[in-house]
């Protein structure tokens, strides 16, 4: 599926650090440290999100490149006005991210990286169950897999080659 570019300039984007790693590299004189960090960045309003790592020998400069690599891999998110359209699970390796529609109210049920990706998006009401993995790289890739599956009704009826109904959606559960 091809994805047009979506430009950073026009959007409210907000950063989230969901991870800062210290790696280091075992080199002949010793040991060699940086940092890897793994960002989030989203605008709520227009339901878009990105995620980006960097690299680098200070947090600060980790952090800075992390939010650059984010905002080149944006993304547009199908979502109804208070929660997402169905039941939905994404998959990267072997972190798995179960989304649920939920009622008005109920808030953002989400711990870590899943949480950063849905507040980023802007999805008031949801509920979130991270299967598998909990590395938060497998986990924040999965919980966008699970986004991108979401699709509008009328894209779907434009899919299957009929008209949209113009009946109001069925209250989610």
């Amino acid at each position: 599926m091809a994805t047009k570019r979506i430009e950073a300039g026009s959007l409210n984007l907000k950063e989230n650090v969901v991870s800062i790693n210290r790696v280091t590299k075992v080199v002949k004189g010793g040991k060699n440290l940086s940092f890897s960090a793994l960002v989030v960045v989203g605008d709520p309003g227009a339901k878009v999100v990105g995620f980006g790592t960097g690299k680098a020998k200070e947090v600060p400069a980790a952090i800075k490149k992390g939010i650059e690599a984010a905002k080149k891999n944006l993304r547009k998110i199908n979502v109804l006005a208070t929660t997402i359209q169905h039941v939905v699970l994404g998959e990267f390796g072997s972190g798995r991210v179960l989304l649920k529609p939920a009622p008005e109210g109920t808030g953002v049920i989400a711990g870590g990286p899943v949480r950063a990706v849905i507040q980023a998006v802007g999805i008031p009401n949801v509920l979130t169950k991270s299967l598998g993995s909990h590395n938060p790289h497998n986990v924040v890739k999965a919980t966008i897999d699970a986004l991108e599956q979401l699709r509008d009704k009328n894209e779907v009826a434009n899919m299957r080659g009929l008209a949209a109904s113009s009946k109001s959606p069925a209250q989610p559960v």
